[in-house]
């Protein structure tokens, strides 16, 4: 089978930025949106159940609009992610944020017209077939509301966002556009690489001096452009913080902490376990830098393949089979699923240039699809990359049919089946090498996501700590930014690289969208709870898929730690469960060691 690796997005929009049904579908939601707010307007909070019809109303309109601006915002992230050059396209996002900030201003209304439905009559409402099944919902919106200012306040609130920290993360898609890398081609000729580009060539490289020639020419790069990055940094942080402040919230991990719908005493016991066992991966980094004839390694070494053997590579038809084959030894509907997106080619994985760096999958509600961004470059890191996003495409697929209420789930659990899916491909290599060289290139390949998530991404959760922190008492500096980013990653390496990365800060996107504060814990709580259900499936067969299914389908309707507690018995707060992941990684170093002794 040949799979195409340009994704088809005709069928969502017909004539990309251009497409007349998109401008048509924006008209109409701008229409809806005028009756919506009428309404919403005009509802008074009931004073009985026979009054709930227009409660209902408002339930079903808010939905037709939520999967409607969800569909347009979906295909355009994909468009300017394909072209960075597409300014219709940024154009049209910029129309889309202003519904959406329209839209949130009439439901930060409605919300706050529920929490003056009295208590008792609540309750008996949400027992009504109508609104048991998205109750959990109504509720933590209704908690939500009771936290409002005044409806005037809260419109002239989400009137600025636009221009606020949504317009600074646009900003800095526009800057990172401006960003290319020189270098030289095979022929010898000079070329100017994409940030995209670039970030592949330099992280997964196999010549040590192309992965730190290329590293010298990227910092220069961000560093020569930090100072707008850095007022970007500052001015989107000093936005979100002045929001918290009018709102009386002085904690600005309330947010991130609300919005993954998980506990402080979670997330801190997971970070304090990882904490206490670090030093075997500071071991592996160790050994990995003696093969490497290093005293230490430096950055761009810490993903780099260890050549004992050739390194494998896939073409994007090789890649798509070995995920495919892999996943059909889990069970039935995830292989079924990935061949479905395979063969109506819902992935953009070209290596071409004009590209945005990075990956990311998006769903598409109303016609019950997902499409996939990457940029393939055929390593076993490219191919765990691919298995991880349609691990994402998979969470969407199975809640088809689900209220869209009930399909909107945290961070930190949509990298649940992310990661799941990316376990089980890299634990098939694993088994699948046919000799001891081998199997010390794919562990070294599945470490390395191990150290992302207990060392990279740690790093920058210190960071953003640390800026945030900072950012309070005033502007933050690039210079300064640079010290917390490099303090940072000495921090949560243990010091263990010759060389870090300071302009990091800079260069990864993560730091810079607004809908979501603190875009990295999620992450290490999905691999490690990944971890858990994973080593459950092994324990349990095929027969797990229908289990596993089952929870992804409840990821947004209870809390992380209800969850966890329903389908896994354990509780988050508690060191054990976190414990045993890190157990798992930590038995992927102790082979590692043996095998390289």
């Amino acid at each position: 089978m040949s799979y195409s690796l340009k994704w088809d997005l005709e069928g969502i929009f017909k004539g990309g930025s251009q497409s007349a049904e998109l401008a048509a579908k924006l008209q109409r939601i701008s229409e809806s949106l005028a009756v919506y707010k009428e309404e919403v307007k005009n509802f008074s909070p009931i004073k009985e159940k026979q009054e709930m019809s227009q409660l209902v109303s408002i339930l079903d309109k808010t939905e037709e609009i939520e999967k409607a601006v969800s569909q347009v915002v979906a295909f355009l992230e994909c468009l300017t992610a394909q072209d960075i050059h597409d300014t219709k396209a940024d154009q049209l996002n910029g129309e889309a944020y202003s519904l959406i900030s329209e839209f949130q201003t009439a439901f930060t209304g409605f919300t706050i017209k529920l929490v003056q439905i009295d208590e008792a009559l609540w309750g008996e409402l949400l027992e009504d077939p109508a609104l048991s099944e998205i109750a959990f919902y109504l509720n933590e919106k209704r908690e939500q509301g009771k936290e409002q200012l005044s409806e005037a306040e809260e419109a002239l609130i989400n009137a600025l966002k636009v221009d606020g920290y949504i317009g600074w993360s646009t900003h800095y898609d526009s800057l990172v556009k401006t960003i290319q890398i020189p270098d030289t081609d095979k022929d010898g000729e000079e070329v100017l690489l994409s940030a995209g580009q670039a970030f592949n060539k330099m992280m997964d490289d196999p010549d040590p001096k192309v992965r730190a020639d290329l590293f010298v020419k990227w910092e220069k790069v961000w560093h020569e452009k930090a100072p707008l990055f850095a007022d970007t940094l500052n001015h989107l942080g000093g936005f979100r913080l002045a929001d918290y402040k009018a709102h009386g919230v002085t904690d600005f991990m309330k947010e991130p902490l609300q919005y993954n719908r998980m506990k402080k005493e979670t997330l801190d016991v997971m970070w304090d376990v990882i904490a206490k066992n670090k030093q075997p991966f500071v071991d592996f980094l160790n050994r990995k830098a003696q093969i490497f004839g290093k005293e230490k390694l430096s950055w761009v070494d810490v993903d780099a393949p260890i050549v004992t053997t050739e390194p494998k590579r896939y073409s994007y038809d090789e890649g798509a089979k070995f995920i495919i084959d892999n996943f059909s030894k889990f069970g039935v509907e995830l292989p079924k699923f990935a061949e479905q997106a395979f063969e109506n080619a819902w992935i953009e994985a070209e290596d071409r240039p004009g590209k945005r760096p990075g990956g990311f999958c998006t769903s598409f509600p109303e016609t019950n699809e997902s499409r996939i961004f990457m940029t393939y470059a055929g390593s076993p890191s490219g191919v765990a990359t691919l298995a991880h996003e349609l691990g994402h495409a998979f969470h969407s697929h199975v809640l088809n049919g689900k209220p869209f209420f009930n399909t909107e789930y945290a961070m930190n659990v949509a990298e649940t089946a992310s990661t799941f899916a990316e376990q089980i491909c890299s634990d098939a290599s694993v088994r699948a090498a046919e000799s001891d060289a081998e199997k010390i290139t794919l562990l070294d390949t599945k470490i390395q996501n191990a150290i992302a998530m207990f060392m990279n991404i740690h790093a920058r959760y210190i960071f953003e700590t640390n800026f945030y922190k900072e950012r309070q008492k005033g502007l933050v500096s690039a210079e300064r930014l640079d010290e917390l980013m490099e303090n940072a990653q000495k921090e949560s390496y243990k010091d263990a690289l010759s060389e870090y990365h300071p302009s990091f800060w800079a260069s990864k996107l993560h730091f810079y969208i607004a809908e979501v504060p603190f875009y990295n814990f999620p992450y290490t709580f999905g691999y490690l709870f990944s971890l858990g259900i994973y080593h459950l499936s092994l324990k349990e067969g095929k027969a797990f898929e229908e289990k596993y299914i089952a929870l992804l389908q409840d990821t947004a309707a209870m809390t992380t730690e209800e969850l966890a507690l329903k389908h896994l018995g354990v509780d988050l707060t508690k060191p054990d469960f976190w414990q045993a992941g890190v157990d798992l990684a930590i038995a992927d170093v102790e082979e590692f060691l043996e095998l390289t002794k």
